[in-house]
């Protein structure tokens, strides 16, 4: 696996795969990898003939500094996981000038407003940093596809409004949350979690579970009162939002509507720890 510390090592390397014709499969990260991102990687190698990897905190993302701070770091570990999986050729390691050569600042997107809903309502910012990163990204590693989990979805629709809003030459491939036994859905936060607490998390998911056959007979209503009574029972945890959504406009909805794809979306927050998930209804 070629490791990548430069632009224009990256530049290079691109150039040369390029000039065999080689299809690239390409999914960014933060680090702290874990089986969900080699679930993007697997997806990746089985439709390109190359696998590329980033790691990258990116800065303009976070509303909060203490986040930022706190995001767990060890390129080590991470580069350890992805040669030990097989899947990646090359990880692209950049430092903040190789992504803001001028100052570390977002640019400002017009998702049609995908970014007013849900996190974007809590986070203000948070994805033009998303698309800031992930577009410069596209343009110095020029893949032919690109993977993301389903479990950021509003931040997969935002990547897609992006794509298709700037012309950018690339497929983007939403892939399904990969689960720990538990249902607990996969994530770099988990980390931070006691192992009684990734335990008990796993309420979220069962909720969800249940919310998908509640939706079949009750309103929306009354689904989230359940979600609600669910979550005053629990100790350590606090329901920071239950919604359900239209799965293409990410816009609440209030009672089903005929013919439209539903999703519901959930953040809990377990002791520290912001825990998001969502599932097709």
């Amino acid at each position: 696996m070629e490791i990548l510390k430069t632009k224009k090592t990256l530049q290079d390397f691109i150039e040369r795969q390029k000039e065999m014709g080689k299809r690239i499969g390409f999914a960014p990260t933060m680090g702290a990898l874990h089986n969900g991102h080699l679930s993007l990687y697997k997806a990746a190698r089985e439709e390109n003939d190359l696998v590329i990897s980033s790691v990258f905190v990116n800065p303009t993302q976070f509303n909060n500094l203490e986040d930022l701070e706190k995001y767990p770091r060890d390129t080590q570990k991470d580069i350890s996981i992805l040669e030990k999986s097989g899947l990646v050729d090359a990880v692209y390691l950049p430092q903040v000038e190789d992504i803001y050569p001028e100052k570390t600042e977002s640019k400002k997107y017009d998702y049609d407003g995908l970014e007013n809903e849900m996190e974007g309502k809590s986070r203000p910012g948070h994805f033009d940093g998303v698309g800031t990163v992930v577009e410069e990204l596209f343009r110095q590693v020029q893949p032919n596809n690109a993977y993301f989990g389903e479990k950021d979805f509003q931040q997969l629709a935002i990547i897609k409004k992006m794509t298709e809003k700037k012309h950018l030459p690339v497929t983007i491939k939403g892939i399904p949350i990969y689960r720990a036994e538990n249902g607990l859905a996969l994530s770099s936060r988990n980390q931070r979690l006691t192992e009684e607490r990734r335990n008990e998390s796993k309420i979220i998911f069962e909720t969800l579970e249940k919310t998908k056959e509640w939706f079949k007979n009750l309103s929306v209503s009354e689904i989230k009162k359940k979600v609600k009574d669910v979550f005053e029972h629990q100790n350590n945890m606090e329901l920071e939002y239950f919604l359900i959504a239209d799965e293409h406009t990410l816009k609440e909805i209030s009672q089903k509507e005929e013919g439209k794809s539903h999703r519901a979306f959930i953040v809990v927050n377990v002791d520290d720890v912001r825990l998001i998930d969502n599932m097709h209804l």
